[in-house]
């Protein structure tokens, strides 16, 4: 096999397709919008076993139902779990029945002009198009529209097509070194990519336990590469927070929490994304010439409202935060605020019910659901307790559904 062949056999596997339909409006002749529906099409890359994927934020905003297919044919429904405008980035997920294949991450702080680059995609609809090219420049600024900029992008000559975007561009030896994001209308040879440094940087944020969980870690670190080897090494420990209490110290070399290795702060967030609360995990560090030195983490509630957001997620299964009162304007001006689930637990009588990652839920019986105290108190309520369901309602992009969620489940859960 030729170089470039191993590269994408190594590689194909944690590349995916991502399909689904999207309203857009159109200016009619008469005048006015007309809405109507598109096909939308792009890629997307594995990042974790458990089916978190990275793609670009344009190929899955509107969608409402997003398919994705695997390199063994396999179709599964995703749901978006985080998305970043400003940098066209955005994770969904996908519930698969096996550990999924991870790309292998490259970096690209070492990326030369003239290296081999491989794109591989989703383009134009044909499924796993390979192109390969040149990386033509570095760091390169590009205005798409007036309010979307990309900055510092690798700019290639491989051909980077519509589809290709949220795909994976490739070095030589089957590493992503970027995220395929944008073509030059109307230029040939030119196509762009985010460099992955900034891809593990930005998902890392969007992924981070404090904004999906409401759980703190206080572990600050960069990723440190000697040759291809990339290691995490500790740059910053909060004060008073889990990571000081376990004893991990500025300078340790992070390489493990509980079984996952750990080379980036993105791994940290993964590592205890969705622990429960006041859960001991293992962390394994090298410090000062001692390697396998074992220290216990201890999660912890960022709000400080651990005993409603653990009673929410053994009842119900559901993890929520407060919705920023201008963020939740923009979406409804017939409810004063909501919260935003930010988990939802397998099984659980929220994912019978159909509630997703993302959902606001704006009210549950008769009353209202702005805060953590909103929540304690219904779910403390006899007069609610005793009931075989209680109704709630949701805001979904902009639409308001409801269910009725089955209180019998949630006081077997509430025994244990």
């Amino acid at each position: 096999m030729t170089p470039i062949v191993k590269a994408v056999q190594a590689a194909k596997d944690s590349i995916v397709n991502i399909h689904g339909h999207k309203t857009v409006s159109t200016v009619s002749a008469v005048g006015g919008d007309t809405p109507r529906q598109v096909n939308g099409m792009g890629t997307g890359v594995i990042i974790d076993r458990r089916g978190f994927i990275v793609t670009n934020h344009h190929v899955v905003d509107g969608v409402r139902r997003i398919q994705v297919t695997f390199n063994d044919g396999e179709t599964l429904i995703a749901r978006l779990i985080a998305h970043d405008l400003t940098t066209d980035l955005a994770v969904i997920k996908v519930d698969a029945h096996k550990d999924l294949p991870c790309i292998n991450i490259g970096k690209s702080t070492d990326l030369m002009p003239g290296e081999t680059v491989i794109a591989v995609g989703n383009a134009y609809g044909y499924e796993n198009s390979v192109t390969r090219g040149i990386i033509s420049a570095l760091h390169r600024s590009v205005q798409v529209t007036e309010n979307q900029k990309y900055d510092d992008l690798i700019q290639t000559d491989a051909s980077i097509n519509p589809g290709n975007s949220g795909g994976p561009l490739l070095n030589i030896d089957g590493q992503m070194i970027g995220i395929n994001v944008a073509v030059r209308v109307g230029a040939q040879g030119i196509g762009f990519a985010i460099p992955v440094d900034n891809v593990m940087e930005i998902s890392s944020r969007m992924m981070s336990t404090e904004r999906m969980s409401d759980q703190s870690h206080g572990i600050r670190g960069k990723t440190m590469w000697e040759g291809d080897v990339a290691t995490f090494k500790v740059t910053g420990v909060e004060k008073d927070s889990p990571a000081d209490a376990a004893g991990l110290r500025i300078g340790d070399t992070l390489t493990k929490i509980g079984q996952q290795k750990i080379q980036r702060q993105l791994d940290v967030e993964l590592a205890l994304l969705n622990r429960t609360l006041n859960e001991e995990v293992t962390l394994e560090v090298d410090r000062a010439g001692e390697t396998g030195k074992q220290l216990a983490i201890v999660t912890k509630s960022v709000s400080g409202a651990t005993n409603v957001s653990d009673l929410a997620w053994r009842t119900m299964g559901v993890r929520v935060k407060p919705m920023p009162e201008n963020d939740f304007a923009q979406l409804s001006s017939r409810y004063r605020g909501g919260l935003q689930v930010t988990a939802v637990r397998a099984g659980s009588p929220a994912e019978v019910e159909g509630i997703q990652i993302g959902d606001i839920l704006v009210g549950m019986h008769d009353w209202e659901t702005i805060s953590y105290e909103n929540l304690d108190y219904i779910l403390k309520n006899k007069s609610v307790t005793t009931r075989g369901a209680i109704r709630f309602y949701i805001l979904r992009e902009r639409d308001t559904l409801y269910g009725d969620i089955s209180l019998a489940a949630i006081q077997q859960v509430s025994q244990r």
